[in-house]
């Protein structure tokens, strides 16, 4: 039986931000507002919470996990970056992007992906998640939240709450996102390649939307 708390979107409760922080170190999955559409998140290093956001997704191993930080200065603990690609990203960040990249030996060999060693890195433009990433000091682990069914992904906290109430341990409750996922970009080639079209513009990265 999942918590539900009311966060204020723009002035989080410390208070309520300390407790979901709890919860996390407890081993918990939370579903909470981002500045694209709700996402799933966990601690990085719980590898039983990781394993139960990618049945609640439907994700398999080969299946790319996403870190979710607080700035550009956890950037380099987790991926490797030269100067053309961290360029683009700073020039959109934070943003509703996510950011295919060569993962560094920080990350944790589950979270990778198995053949190509990337991990996906987002900065989120939302209040509710940077103030649990500053309270709790370590990168998370994200999702977007889209069920197995395919459908597009979940932006209301009650239905949220009302579809997988025994399945999380948190969600919380910041209004209504955006029901558009983040975009994401593949930044380990010559060139950006789009691997989700998104919310947030392709421009920056010199992609042209499909029509």
């Amino acid at each position: 039986m999942s918590q539900y708390f009311r966060i204020h979107p723009e002035n989080p409760q410390p208070r309520l931000v300390r407790q979901a922080v709890q919860i996390l170190r407890d081993g918990g999955v939370i579903a909470l507002p981002t500045d694209s559409s709700y996402a799933l998140a966990c601690q990085l290093d719980d590898k039983s919470a990781v394993e139960r956001l990618r049945r609640i997704r439907g994700l398999d191993e080969r299946q790319l996990l996403s870190l979710m930080v607080r700035d550009l200065s956890e950037l380099a603990n987790f991926a490797m970056v030269d100067n053309r690609q961290y360029r683009l990203i700073r020039a959109v960040t934070p943003g509703p992007y996510v950011f295919v990249l060569q993962a560094t030996k920080e990350v944790p060999r589950r979270l990778s992906h198995p053949s190509r060693k990337t991990i996906g890195l987002r900065v989120p433009d939302h209040p509710v998640p940077l103030a649990i990433l500053e309270a709790l000091g370590e990168p998370l682990i994200g999702s977007t939240l889209i069920l197995p069914s395919g459908e597009a992904p979940l932006n209301d906290p009650g239905e949220i709450r009302a579809r997988l109430e025994k399945q999380l341990d948190l969600v919380i409750d910041g209004g209504a996102c955006s029901r558009e996922p983040s975009t994401v970009v593949d930044l380990t080639g010559e060139a950006p390649v789009l691997v989700r079209a998104g919310r947030g513009s392709l421009a920056p990265f010199g992609i042209e939307a499909a029509a």
